[in-house]
């Protein structure tokens, strides 16, 4: 029997309990398949800083290395450590060092979920690139406190990071229908994103089975918003795709039902699955936390190792329960309930 081992870093506030509803179903959902998830939990998060002084162990990445795929619930804890520290201790290192360089985000009405836009039907894939661009990290700061402090942060493009994104949202596109939308602000950063531009354009070359447009950040939001159902796959740098898949949300009804993916396509090192909600640290322990997101986060984890069936036997679970009315109002249904009602309709 096939066994896939998996790290789980539940992390801070809800992440350990929407984290433990969704390795209940995945569980249940690889029993019924034939094969075994074997899960060691990491205490990694903004309580593991407050008594180490580190995100994780020095050895953090390397203990990580030999898992098939990780699953992360939540990390933050502004009010006890900077999102800074947090997201540059455990996240970004996770992600640069596994060359996690596709992040995908799905944005879709679930049956039952209502979005705030007129539109009744959508299915948008964001891909965001994970590695470099804006959040490359590249910059510094002197003379800080005085008045001739001055902040510097320069955006990393490199054609290696650029072309592979650019790549891998073409070959998404021709799996599903066929569209691909490229998002830069090529009129006002004339390096960079013209750039991106030009290389979009000559890949386009190789894929002329893929109907391929270049739009603006500002009209890509409004176009999320006004006529979503006209996008298929959307493909911008760190900061745009952060930005843009946060609205993806939004429209697909709320936070609680975004899921994401940092893969490392060629499987060289593990990826990290994760909902992009945050820690929600005023809702923490009522357990009301909706695990709609972590459970599609771990569909997502289980297609990515092969286990295709049982992937989708859990999306059509979620689509069960949604359309019973079980989850889709914030805050309305306990965390239990709905874990319940998904392992039930699987």
């Amino acid at each position: 029997m096939k066994t896939h081992r998996i790290a789980l870093i539940p992390g801070d506030g809800i992440g350990r309990d929407v984290t433990a509803a969704a390795w209940s179903v995945l569980r249940k959902a690889a029993d019924t398949a034939g094969f075994v998830l074997e899960g060691t939990e990491f205490p990694w998060s903004c309580a593991f800083y407050r008594e180490t002084g580190a995100m994780m162990p020095q050895d953090g990445i390397e203990t990580l290395r030999g898992f098939d795929a990780i699953l992360l619930g939540a990390v933050g804890w502004p009010t006890q450590v900077p999102d800074a520290v947090s997201l540059h201790g455990l996240l970004l290192p996770i992600r640069k060092n596994f060359i996690q360089y596709a992040n995908i985000r799905p944005h879709r009405l679930l049956p039952g979920v209502q979005g705030p836009l007129k539109a009744e039907a959508f299915d948008i894939l964001c891909i965001r690139e994970n590695t470099e661009g804006e959040y490359s990290g590249a910059g510094g700061r002197i003379h800080q406190g005085t008045a001739n402090e001055v902040a510097v942060e320069t955006s990393i493009f490199t054609r290696t990071g650029v072309e592979r994104i650019l790549r891998f949202a073409f070959e998404q596109a021709r799996a599903r229908r066929g569209k691909l939308a490229s998002v830069t602000k090529s009129n006002a950063q004339k390096y960079s994103m013209v750039f991106w531009d030009e290389v979009t354009h000559q890949l386009a070359a190789e894929y002329p089975d893929i109907e391929a447009t270049s739009y603006h950040i500002d009209a890509m939001a409004a176009r999320m918003v006004m006529t979503p159902e006209s996008l298929d796959v959307v493909v911008a740098s760190n900061l745009f795709g952060d930005i843009l898949t946060d609205l993806g949300a939004a429209i697909q009804g709320g936070l609680g039902f975004a899921a994401s993916a940092n893969i490392n396509p060629d499987k060289s090192a593990p990826s990290m699955f994760e909902p992009v909600h945050g820690s929600a640290p005023d809702i923490a322990h009522l357990g009301i936390a909706n695990p709609i997101a972590t459970i599609w986060s771990g569909a997502m984890m289980l297609d990515h190792l092969g286990e295709t069936d049982a992937a989708t036997a859990i999306m059509a679970a979620l689509e069960r329960t949604t359309a019973s009315g079980i989850g889709t109002i914030p805050g309305k249904d306990r965390t239990e309930a709905i874990t319940t009602a998904i392992l039930a309709a699987l």
